[in-house]
């Protein structure tokens, strides 16, 4: 999985009838004091305009990335800022262009004779950073590290479904599924689950790579030069891409955890370009000169977690409590400034590009059961519960994500009005990411960038229950028999039915509440342009999307 990798409107109460009762106000209120403290003194409007295009390279591009990576192999450490990383130097047998759509990469072809099977022919002549020559060995050899718990702990069960992988021609691979499956298409990209490395290399490193000591090596336009972790890492064209030089020759990459030194060193110009603008500041961002924030949606979802196997989350009725307590309106109008959308289900509605709209998406995932915002519904729900009196638990979020705390902070003050103490806590995003798994914790965040534009993609993580159990312990017959379904069918437009309707059914057992689904937020400054910029940019060679502009 990929998290911190992964939007619809519903008809829940408005902000302005919210503010018509006194519980409301109250909530509102102090969502908004938070909000205030975050946000500083307003500051003037500076510029926006990209220069033109100067038609010569950039020597390097200096760049801010809002955490800490200890591994770049997203099959070892899976956040979404470690995908960024390993796309300028790691490949799979295909990729995603800017629209979504599969493309080849180190396979220049690939067809599929039947619904269970893949055939890719291996594009000749590709060589890896290292100036050594791809083979097919080579690629076979990725796979079986792909499929390795061992080597790719975060990625391998992407391949659950692969029955077998081998060699069928001079230049063919054959992957045979145990069942059909539509979303096998993207698994083997490097937006997902495959990253082709040298075979010598993973045997070399037993199976172990992205570490400072066995620096990513793959068949990208960039080498990995140096990599402290925790720090920074250093990319160098190498020359040796099979879809020509890009455009940047050198890219710079410092880990600046800290939100405010990120802005000074933008606002210096130490740095180019920066990830994850954060919302709290983002006047302030857009007012730097020289400097424009372009905004598109990400397909990120966030969300909450409820434990069913651990109490008192395994009560409906505390989960209902829960939900009702926060107002998705006001978080989305007062601390996302308006960069997100309510999100009522797991889907976001941009996945489902080819088979629905993003507006006809919206309609349709709007018909999973929603929980307005009502403090006397929470209070009612509780007292049916099996904690009447309240009981007192943790929430943790990552250091990334500062609108993840703002709104859990506002989540706390509401809870405490029906008797829950919700103690909210800022993690380092390498912890987070560790204590997801944790079976013991009753409630956690979850914040989940879909790399694919596969709208069953989070949902199959969050709802299937085979061959591991999901991360709230949810398990009902009926969704996995549509979500089983939904993997082996052909059509697009019942597929997408099926993977809609599964949702709703799980709704109503609410083992997880959706509450946003994101835009992603990046500054550049006004001497580096980009082509053709959309949610999907960063999952293939970025910077080859880049020019320099005066």
């Amino acid at each position: 999985m990929n998290t911190s990798r992964a939007a619809a409107r519903s008809p829940l109460t408005s902000r302005r009838s919210v503010l018509k009762t006194g519980a409301g106000a109250a909530a509102l209120l102090s969502l908004t004091g938070f909000l205030d403290a975050c946000r500083g003194s307003a500051a003037s409007t500076g510029s926006s305009e990209v220069g033109k295009a100067t038609g010569q390279p950039i020597k390097t591009l200096k760049v801010g990335l809002p955490g800490t990576l200890s591994n770049l192999y997203p099959g070892q450490e899976s956040g979404i800022l470690n995908y960024y990383v390993a796309a300028l130097t790691m490949e799979g047998l295909v990729s995603i262009d800017k629209t979504g759509a599969t493309q080849p990469a180190v396979a220049s072809s690939w067809h599929r004779p039947d619904a269970s099977t893949y055939v890719y022919t291996i594009r000749e002549g590709v060589k890896f950073t290292d100036g050594t020559v791809l083979t097919v060995e080579d690629v076979l050899y990725s796979l079986t590290m792909a499929q390795s718990a061992k080597s790719s702990p975060s990625t391998s069960a992407s391949f659950s479904n692969v029955k077998s992988v081998k060699q069928t021609g001079e230049n063919e691979i054959t992957i045979a599924l145990s069942a059909p499956s539509e979303a096998f298409e993207w698994v083997p990209s490097a937006a997902s689950s495959l990253f082709i490395a040298p075979k010598a290399y993973w045997e070399k490193n037993n199976g172990q790579i992205g570490t400072p000591d066995a620096l990513l090596t793959g068949t990208g336009p960039y080498r990995v030069a140096g990599f402290a972790a925790d720090s920074s890492v250093r990319l160098e064209a190498t020359g040796t891409w099979w879809a020509g030089k890009p455009p940047v020759e050198a890219i710079e990459i410092s880990f600046i955890s800290d939100d405010n030194t990120r802005y000074l060193a933008e606002k210096s110009g130490s740095i180019d370009m920066s990830f994850n603008v954060p919302l709290q500041s983002l006047t302030q961002w857009k007012s730097l000169p020289q400097t424009r924030v372009l905004s598109v949606p990400d397909r990120s979802w966030v969300g909450l977690v409820y434990n069913l196997g651990a109490s008192p989350t395994n009560d409906v009725h505390v989960r209902r409590a829960i939900a009702h307590c926060i107002d998705r309106d006001a978080v989305v109008k007062e601390l996302l400034h308006g960069e997100g959308q309510v999100a009522t289900a797991l889907s976001t509605p941009e996945q489902f590009v080819g088979v629905y709209s993003a507006a006809e998406a919206t309609r349709k995932l709007a018909g999973v059961p929603q929980y307005a915002f009502s403090i006397e519904q929470a209070k009612a729900e509780l007292a049916q519960s099996s904690v009447p009196q309240g009981f007192s638990t943790t929430l943790q979020y990552p250091n990334t994500g500062p609108q993840l705390g703002t709104a859990a902070l506002s989540l706390a003050a509401n809870l405490k009005q029906i008797g829950i103490e919700l103690e909210v806590k800022e993690v380092a995003l390498s912890q987070w990411l560790d204590n997801l798994g944790d079976t013991t914790a009753p409630l956690r965040y979850m914040w989940y960038f879909n790399t694919t534009p596969d709208p069953a993609e989070l949902v199959t993580y969050l709802l299937y229950n085979q061959p591991a159990a999901n991360l709230a312990g949810y398990a009902d017959p009926n969704v996995m028999a549509m979500l089983q379904q939904a993997g082996t069918e052909t059509d697009p437009a019942k597929r997408a039915a099926l993977i809609v309707q599964a949702q709703q059914s799980a709704g109503s057992d609410l083992p997880y509440l959706p509450l946003w689904w994101g835009r992603s937020l990046t500054a550049f400054s006004d001497t580096v342009g980009v082509d053709g910029f959309s949610s999907y940019t960063f999952e293939s060679p970025w910077a080859d999307s880049l020019y320099a502009a005066a």
